[in-house]
């Protein structure tokens, strides 16, 4: 019985893949040129990446509420363990002096890479996204490496870099918005605001997808135990 089960079921799934990749074939070519009219409107973008022009400045509204996504998730996951009781996350074992040594060697490093990353993204693959990924994980590293204690109690300073890229973003629209539409940057000064925002974002990014590792666990940790 659970044989035919399974095999109605993949049966099933593959029809459905027929009949997807029919419907993608069966779709008439797209009215609109998205890529031309990107091409066509660089010049007043403030940057010369096409990926860069579209998440910053032509759908910035889109990156705006990701970075509220990504915020509200955190906050989340805080509130729901936020009864729980505190404590110090095991490492497994003592530190390694020879671990440690290469953490401290690579970390610096991973910093100037994602400072490189965020200067390149105006030109090149990079940006505020990938940035704020290799440092976030150079804090993990430095935490498993023994170098960096658990965000039990983050101070006000920490808990404000965790929203300075939306607040940063959302301030840079707000004035916008004044002038007459929102994130419609003035061609003269949206280099400037597009890098302001994406340093923002890179310390924002970071610490919420690290605080993720080293903030909570400790505490939920602390509830299995």
């Amino acid at each position: 019985m659970k044989m035919l089960l399974r095999l109605l079921v993949l049966i099933a799934a593959a029809l459905l893949g027929l009949a997807l990749a029919w419907a993608m074939l069966q779709l008439p070519p797209p009215a609109v040129r998205l890529a031309q009219q990107v091409d066509a409107q660089m010049h007043a973008s403030g940057v010369t990446h096409p990926v860069t022009a579209v998440l910053l400045n032509f759908r910035g509204y889109d990156t705006l509420l990701e970075i509220a996504v990504l915020l509200l998730a955190l906050l989340g996951v805080l509130a729901a363990a936020a009864g729980a009781p505190s404590s110090v996350r095991p490492l497994g074992g003592a530190p390694q002096p020879l671990l440690q040594a290469l953490v401290r060697l690579l970390a610096p490093l991973m910093v100037l890479v994602a400072g490189y990353l965020l200067w390149a993204g105006s030109h090149r693959a990079g940006g505020a996204f990938q940035a704020g990924a290799v440092l976030a994980g150079s804090g993990v590293l430095l935490h498993l490496a023994g170098l960096m204690p658990d965000w039990a109690d983050p101070p006000r300073l920490l808990r404000t870099g965790l929203a300075a890229g939306f607040l940063i973003f959302l301030s840079v629209a707000t004035l916008l918005l004044w002038q007459g539409a929102l994130l419609q940057y003035p061609p003269r000064w949206a280099g400037a605001l597009i890098l302001a925002i994406e340093a923002g974002l890179t310390l924002s990014i970071a610490l919420v997808l690290a605080g993720l590792f080293l903030w909570l666990p400790s505490e939920i940790d602390g509830a299995q135990q």
